[in-house]
């Protein structure tokens, strides 16, 4: 899909917090923007994950190191407010790039209204806020074209109830195993700490291979921002794993999100739910009633074609780009 008028360039920043999340954002907005004919270089303090996460590279996607840009292309996106390097932005003063700060993902309504905000910096440039999000009013969720289609045409393979499990760790992972009939395929990370029978440890894998992941499964414990939205367009059940805060306002966040989620749906499934998702993120005691399948299944399928009609992110924020050039 190309995008309206000449192509431009972009430079994409990146700081990576928690190894997986910031990049993994980051990687599919820069191979969505090249897709679309945009020209996008990826600056990251360390790009490690890239070695597994996207082996192959991507067609119109360069990467290199945080600190040792080049000259401002057309647009500069900060991910997540990592601030680009001093000298950078001294040369932006010049180049005049329209600069967006790409924020973290959240269901709260303030989102709404700090989203397309304008920031006046000191060198005369102006700093906009892109706030992702779940209405019309926000920057709406990354979905490549043909996602969609692609989820629909995919064949589970047969076997047993399985669900997989990316988490940070969790005390409940024991649990988790002993409650759930079925299959856990664990991936890298922390939900490896678990000692269990029926656990299928994996390996590495890129982002395709992810998403295909979760559409294997019956059920999918994800962590942080962009595994959510992945689970999300699997339209399966699904259980988050809040990114943990030491001041507890990650429980707002996680409140904000299953307050969208459950609009609508039967009080006591919402309840059953709700409780799962609180024991799993350390807010409360395993529930004692596992969520109705069923009922978690038409939330979730329901939930994902409420967020398919909206605009994804990286068609808004191209729109975005072209009103401020």
């Amino acid at each position: 899909m190309q995008s309206p008028g000449r192509p431009r360039s972009w430079d994409l920043f990146c700081r990576v917090i928690d190894n997986f999340g910031d990049i993994g954002v980051c990687w599919r907005l820069a191979v969505d923007l090249a897709a679309r004919g945009e020209h996008v270089r990826l600056w990251v303090d360390d790009a490690a994950a890239l070695a597994w996460m996207a082996p192959h590279g991507a067609p119109g996607v360069t990467v290199g190191a945080f600190d040792a840009p080049g000259e401002p292309g057309d647009v500069v996106v900060e991910a997540f407010g990592c601030n680009p390097p001093p000298e950078f932005i001294d040369r932006m003063a010049a180049a005049r790039p329209v600069w967006v700060n790409l924020e973290y993902l959240s269901a709260e309504a303030w989102v709404e209204r700090s989203h397309a905000l304008p920031s006046p910096q000191a060198n005369g440039l102006t700093k906009w806020f892109f706030f992702p999000g779940f209405t019309g009013a926000t920057g709406g969720l990354l979905r490549e074209p043909g996602l969609l289609a692609r989820r629909a045409a995919f064949e589970r393979p047969p076997g047993p109830r399985r669900a997989s499990v990316f988490c940070y760790p969790n005390p409940m992972l024991p649990t988790l195993a002993a409650h759930f009939d079925g299959e856990l395929w664990l991936t890298p990370g922390a939900a490896q700490a678990l000692e269990a029978p029926h656990v299928v440890r994996l390996g590495w894998t890129d982002q395709p291979g992810y998403d295909r992941l979760l559409w294997s499964c019956d059920l999918n414990f994800v962590r942080g921002e962009d595994s959510l939205v992945r689970a999300i367009w699997a339209g399966l059940p699904f259980v988050w794993h809040i990114y943990p805060q030491d001041d507890g306002v990650h429980r707002v966040k996680l409140d904000a999100f299953l307050d969208r989620f459950l609009a609508g749906t039967e009080p006591g499934f919402a309840a059953d739910l709700r409780a799962l998702w609180l024991a799993w993120n350390g807010f409360g005691p395993w529930p004692a009633h596992w969520p109705d399948d069923g009922a978690w299944r038409a939330a979730c399928t329901a939930l994902r074609d409420r967020l398919a009609v909206q605009p994804d992110l990286t068609s808004q924020l191209l729109g975005f780009i072209r009103e401020r050039r």
